[in-house]
């Protein structure tokens, strides 16, 4: 075990053009726009439109900014981990895709497949490799094509979800800073409450689950809202116990964007200020792997060098987790 931490040193999110509001999808499905944000919060999403573009697409758009911004060479960078539910093709991974699109020739890449928890994995896996002295620049990618295997006939999941990706840049750093712990959870029993139920080695495509609609997300809203804001609550509670940190330690909770309400349940149940909960669910809607990248690179501006930030999921599977992170610099 090498002497580094690993810390992240540049953060970017990219969104597609296309808005689909909620009065677009008052057109659609029999709902309205004050229903949609009453129960979620949401205003807007936005959707990859094109020919054959896929989750790799924002992905190359979201990290070609990244190392522009932070400055490094394309050959510096040393792995993708790549968080994701919505891969370009089952095989081969999107990471290998995204690095021979962007020419990354020197990394090697991989997909991690947690759902809306996919982030907080990744960047706790990512976090490793730096800090066992093995790689100084690993990139953590966040992203997800959800309008791929969402149902537009379906007002319980068409209004929730959008298309969006967001990236972080993870160095080696001797300070304290950087990632700290992590508490990360699953639970596979939660699979009856949000699943896709075709398309798998359980129950392959054919012809028959594709015109049944099999390909695309079933959620059980009622069940996911209960165990989203428990284990949400629960496992930072952890995190904060097992690293003597109180509510005052804090500066910053970066949650999932998957329902305002169950991101004020969770600030509530913990007694955390508003205030310090960051929260674009307004503008993208639940991006699933990409929410709380796209949350650090709307907030960067607002953190400082130090700045203690809590992040937390929830996701199908189920998966959960919270990390804690210590910022590690100031923007601009």
């Amino acid at each position: 075990m090498s002497d580094f931490n690993a810390t992240i040193t540049g953060v970017q999110g990219w969104v597609p053009e296309h808005v689909l509001s909620n009065k677009d999808l008052e057109k659609m499905v029999d709902t309205n726009d004050e229903w949609i944000r009453t129960r979620t919060g949401i205003v807007e999403r936005r959707l990859l439109k094109g020919e054959d573009l896929a989750t790799s697409d924002m992905a190359v758009e979201c990290v070609e900014r990244l190392i522009s911004k932070t400055g490094i060479a394309k050959e510096e960078v040393d792995l993708i981990v790549f968080a994701t539910v919505t891969p370009d093709m089952v095989m081969p991974d999107t990471a290998n895709t995204l690095c021979d699109k962007l020419g990354l020739e020197n990394a090697f890449g991989f997909d991690l497949k947690a759902a809306c928890s996919g982030f907080i994995y990744a960047i706790t896996v990512g976090s490793q490799f730096i800090q066992t002295g093995m790689y100084k620049k690993v990139i953590v990618v966040g992203g997800d094509k959800m309008s791929s295997i969402i149902n537009y006939e379906d007002r319980a999941t068409c209004i929730i979800f959008g298309d969006g990706c967001g990236a972080v840049l993870l160095e080696p750093t001797k300070e304290q800073i950087g990632y700290r712990d992590a508490v990360l959870k699953s639970d596979g029993s939660g699979r009856e409450f949000l699943y896709i139920t075709a398309g798998g080695s359980k129950k392959p495509a054919t012809k028959e689950t594709v015109e049944a609609g099999e390909h695309f997300v079933i959620q059980e809203g009622r069940s996911v809202f209960k165990y989203a804001v428990k284990g949400m609550c629960s496992v930072v509670e952890e995190l904060m116990k097992r690293n003597q940190l109180e509510i005052s330690d804090i500066d910053w909770i970066v949650p999932h964007q998957a329902n305002k309400r169950i991101i004020t349940s969770v600030a509530s149940s913990l007694k955390f200020p508003m205030e310090k909960v960051t929260m674009n669910i307004h503008k993208y809607g639940n991006t699933t792997a990409a929410t709380i990248p796209l949350c650090l690179w709307e907030w960067e501006n607002q953190f400082k060098k130090g700045d203690n930030i809590i992040l937390t999921a929830f996701g199908g599977g189920f998966t959960w987790g919270a990390v804690w992170i210590t910022w590690g610099y100031e923007a601009g």
